[in-house]
């Protein structure tokens, strides 16, 4: 078995090698085939022990079955309409502005983001939105960029809305209308401060005009998913405040739309088991056991001694920017799972600062988040590249103000109702 100083130095690299295959994911090979392996090589080592490795599936196992049956339901909305309808109801709402369009994607993406999460802004509504601005001959850039930050930011809102809230709601010790209640301030504030600065930052393309399309008939709203939705949003709530894990709520709005799609015979068992996209949650879980181990050996007390002890806002401030800092380094899936148990003991408001800097801290690099990446992935299909100098500019203008905001509003949340 391995000394302390060779099992923190075995677990760094793998968690580099982790990440860096995930970013470049050669012959788009899932990010499992690293993840997995290194996960048995941390533990075969001994750099963690079977116990910790355990405890870490049983905390990431709960969050899992979520985040699959969520990508499932995204999914299931897809095939019921419910994109091509938010595409058309952008057209028509933008009337020929891509102004108006802009204000139109930041609300679509935006809700979209919050109920069904960050994965269904990137995979589902991006190509919408570019399909959106090429009938209205408007340049995409504002647009497509406007998904990836939104993806990252407006996912403050709810548990469900990324993978990192459901960690951090375990963690927290919230229910799941508390954590909104508390998020909604920053949430609204973060959004309208990226929506200023995307203005701003491509005022050019947003006054090149557009055309005004015969849009025809409006489109039927798919009722049933938006039922089905608004359904299971209020089963997380309900399930919450009972104490039954949210996670079922999530699987029964994605079982009622399966039972509808398969006997429509819209969809398959096989295409309901790549919804869920497994392979990503190997990822997910062989990622963390590997995190866990450097947390073990070095890193979390390291990183103990630079997590305030308070919950003022010169110490949300500090754990925030931390936050950021660190997803922007190790991407934010690791750095919540690093300092969500260095922050847990100062209380639920330290935990949602550790939130509000990787939600949306990433939106200043490429690496900053697994979303972004995606991202980047999808819009290269479209034949437009990402230049990365404009998406870090972007970046830097966004991010800071985005954060201080968010997290000025946190503490004022926090001292109204209570953290």
């Amino acid at each position: 078995m391995l000394n302390a100083t060779a099992a923190e130095a075995l677990s760094a690299a793998l968690l580099l090698l982790v990440l860096a295959f995930a970013v470049v994911r050669p012959f788009g090979w899932p990010e499992a085939v690293v993840a997995v392996p290194a996960a048995g090589i941390v533990l075969a080592t001994g750099a963690i022990s079977l116990d910790h490795a355990g405890a870490e599936a049983r905390q990431l196992g709960p969050v899992i079955g979520f985040l699959a049956a969520v990508l499932v339901l995204a999914q299931l909305c897809d095939e019921e309409g419910l994109f091509h309808f938010c595409g058309a109801w952008m057209a028509r709402g933008a009337a020929g502005s891509p102004q108006r369009l802009l204000v139109q994607v930041f609300a679509v993406a935006s809700v979209i983001t919050a109920a069904l999460s960050l994965d269904a802004t990137v995979v589902l509504l991006t190509p919408v939105v570019f399909a959106t601005a090429a009938r209205l001959g408007a340049r995409p850039r504002p647009h497509v960029y406007a998904c990836t930050h939104l993806s990252n930011t407006a996912s403050l809102l709810l548990p469900v809305s990324n993978l990192t809230n459901l960690l951090a709601l375990a963690a927290s010790g919230l229910t799941f209308t508390r954590f909104a209640a508390l998020m909604v301030l920053p949430w609204l504030l973060a959004i309208g401060t990226e929506y200023v600065v995307l203005r701003r930052f491509f005022a050019t393309d947003l006054a090149a005009g557009a055309r005004r399309p015969d849009m025809g008939d409006p489109p039927r709203p798919p009722v049933f998913a938006l039922v089905t939705v608004g359904c299971t949003l209020a089963g997380f709530a309900a399930a919450s405040a009972v104490g039954v894990n949210p996670a079922w709520a999530a699987f029964a709005g994605a079982a009622v739309l399966a039972v509808r799609a398969l006997a429509r015979r819209t969809t398959t068992p096989v295409a309901l088991f790549r919804a869920a996209s497994v392979p990503f949650l190997a990822f997910v879980l062989g990622l963390g056991i590997v995190v866990r181990a450097l947390v073990d050996h070095g890193l979390g007390a390291g990183l103990g001694h630079l997590v305030p002890g308070g919950t003022g806002l010169a110490d949300l401030l500090a754990i925030a920017g931390l936050a950021a800092l660190l997803a922007n380094l190790i991407n934010n899936l690791p750095a919540v799972l690093v300092l969500l148990p260095l922050t847990a003991p100062h209380g639920s408001v330290a935990v949602l600062a550790v939130l509000l800097g990787v939600n949306i801290g990433p939106n200043l690099t490429y690496a900053g988040s697994l979303a972004t990446l995606l991202w980047r992935r999808i819009v290269r299909e479209h034949e437009t590249d990402v230049d990365l100098g404009e998406f870090t500019r972007l970046g830097l203008l966004a991010v800071p103000a985005a954060l201080l905001v968010a997290v000025l509003a946190l503490w004022v949340s926090s001292t109204v109702i209570g953290g």
